[in-house]
């Protein structure tokens, strides 16, 4: 398969980005970092089977369009990282680390088309490419293949994506919706944050732990830690949108503010008493900052702003609340690596 071999004979950014990643958690432990490395060698090689797979070439190319431009592969590796606390070895391990990157890669269509993004990992979105109506059906295609192969790991695999693929949906909808009457903004942002980014986090190291034969207070836990852990990252995407130059973000900076994304960062500038925040509410009274002048106007607001600073804060104490949630397990490098995540999640927005 093309893909395939382009992928392993190949030093794509992507592969080098998880070599890096694996390198920093595993914390000098080179037993662990040997297991994780194999594992995502084999992540990688199923998952690209599985988007790859289709009678039709042309299906196929869009399938695999964006799990073939690489990633960090950070929910897989939860998914190994929680393993650990089992057997790492235990069959079904690699097909739950393939279940959640499907359900990832999938929603990254859907947001995508729903943001009018046209790059995605340093490539063409899908949407870009072949159009929205292809690039909503392929990631309805790589929903149902995930759901094809928890089917194959038991009931428990089975309704664990299934409802956390209502959680990532509703979540969607609930952003689209936006808040009811007198609903406050930044609950209903955590409420939609919770479905999509951190239901799928806590559901990577669940699956991970269960498949591995994990006790159950250790899955429990470990759950906790996940979504608290997503709540943090989704908030450090919002801050990278607004702070990170484009060659970094793999998409183009100031995108959900362009799109009219109410990020976290974009409610605490609105509610901001300051003459930057009066300026900014001004600015965006009449809809998304669509226009590159008005884009370069608010990003400039937005950086003179208290609003990432609080955002950065709110990240901080997400990051403690995930850190609390492990601890009753007793130490171990995976627990290091586990601790080492937060910072990294800290580190992306420094």
């Amino acid at each position: 398969m093309e893909i395939l071999q382009a992928v392993y004979e190949a030093p794509l950014p992507g592969r080098l980005r998880r070599a890096a990643l694996v390198r920093r958690l595993a914390l000098k432990d080179p037993g662990l970092e040997q297991r994780l490395r194999n594992g995502l060698e084999a992540v990688e090689k199923q998952l690209l089977a599985d988007t790859e797979s289709a009678e039709d070439p042309r299906i196929a190319r869009v399938t695999s369009h964006l799990a073939a431009a690489g990633g960090k592969r950070l929910r897989p590796l939860l998914v190994l990282l929680a393993a650990e606390f089992g057997d790492p070895w235990r069959p079904g391990v690699v097909e739950g680390a393939v279940i959640v990157e499907l359900v990832h890669v999938s929603s990254l269509y859907h947001d995508d088309v729903m943001d009018n993004a046209t790059t995605r990992h340093g490539v063409a979105s899908a949407n870009a490419r072949w159009g929205e109506r292809l690039a909503v059906l392929a990631g309805d295609l790589l929903l149902a293949k995930a759901a094809r192969l928890a089917s194959t790991l038991g009931p428990e695999a089975t309704s664990l994506n299934a409802a956390v693929a209502g959680q990532l949906v509703t979540g969607q909808l609930s952003e689209l919706i936006g808040p009811g009457p007198g609903e406050d903004a930044i609950g209903h942002y955590f409420q939609v944050i919770s479905g999509k980014t951190a239901a799928l986090l806590g559901m990577s190291l669940r699956i991970g732990a269960q498949q591995a034969g994990a006790p159950e207070p250790v899955v429990r836990a470990l759950g906790e830690y996940g979504e608290e852990l997503g709540l943090a990252f989704q908030i450090a995407d919002d801050l990278l949108d607004l702070k990170a130059p484009t060659e970094q973000l793999g998409k183009e900076q100031g995108k959900d503010l362009a799109a009219g994304v109410t990020s976290l960062p974009v409610l605490l500038a609105l509610a901001d008493t300051t003459p930057q925040g009066a300026a900014l509410r001004e600015l965006l009274s009449s809809g998304p900052a669509a226009g590159p002048a008005e884009q370069r106007r608010a990003l400039k607001l937005f950086r003179r702003s208290p609003a990432l600073a609080e955002a950065e804060a709110m990240m901080h104490d997400r990051l403690n609340r995930a850190r609390a949630a492990l601890a009753d397990l007793p130490p171990s490098p995976v627990l290091r690596a586990l601790d080492a995540l937060c910072d990294f999640v800290a580190d992306r927005t420094g």
